[in-house]
């Protein structure tokens, strides 16, 4: 069978059509952050660098020297705080701990933000209701955080008792998942 120019150009027409609305489909599912797409075939650090609302977090990632295990397999679930979380800290802090003096107590409570596996929030939801309302999650830096829910909203509370609402849950990633919180954690 033969088939005209014409026709071998409608048929590509329809094919990258209809693959650019799947690619749309896919993208619909994953919220957008800080402005910006955010794709599930990226690692963690490939998606954060293009949220303008997390410029603070990746430099302090850098900064920690923890690029390459964000980009590494994971899975990972990461409590990402935006560049708002860290300007509620106190005057000076950021810069403070940007400091390659400061590299051990900066990657403790950058770790502190990250669950070794990938929990989604429907798993986090199922554990908290499995265990009377509240999910205890161990942290790569090895202490306890705490996700609870008040209302519709889902917060995480640290060891000093403060607490972090969820604004964005079920970022995916390629190696595990990102949920933006309004606060950052501490150890």
């Amino acid at each position: 069978m033969k088939f005209s120019p014409m026709t071998i150009a409608l048929a590509s027409v329809i094919l990258t059509a209809s693959g650019g609305g799947i690619a749309q489909a896919q993208m619909a599912k994953n919220p957008m952050v800080g402005g910006a797409a955010m794709y599930p075939t990226k690692d963690i650090v490939d998606n954060a660098v293009n949220s303008k609302d997390h410029t603070t977090l990746v430099a302090a990632v850098k900064a920690a020297g923890l690029v390459d295990t964000l980009k590494s397999a994971g899975p990972f679930t990461v409590f990402a705080p935006t560049n708002a979380a860290f300007a509620k800290l106190p005057a000076g802090t950021v810069d403070t701990l940007l400091k390659p003096e400061n590299k051990a107590t900066l990657t403790g409570i950058l770790t502190y933000h990250v669950v070794p596996g990938k929990m989604n929030a429907k798993d986090i939801a199922a554990k908290a209701a499995a265990n009377g309302g509240k999910a205890v999650l161990t942290t790569a830096q090895g202490e306890p955080l705490t996700v609870w829910q008040k209302g519709k909203d889902w917060y995480v509370t640290d060891a000093k008792g403060g607490s972090a609402k969820i604004t964005i849950a079920d970022v995916n990633q390629s190696n595990g998942v990102i949920h933006v919180i309004d606060t950052v954690l501490m150890p």
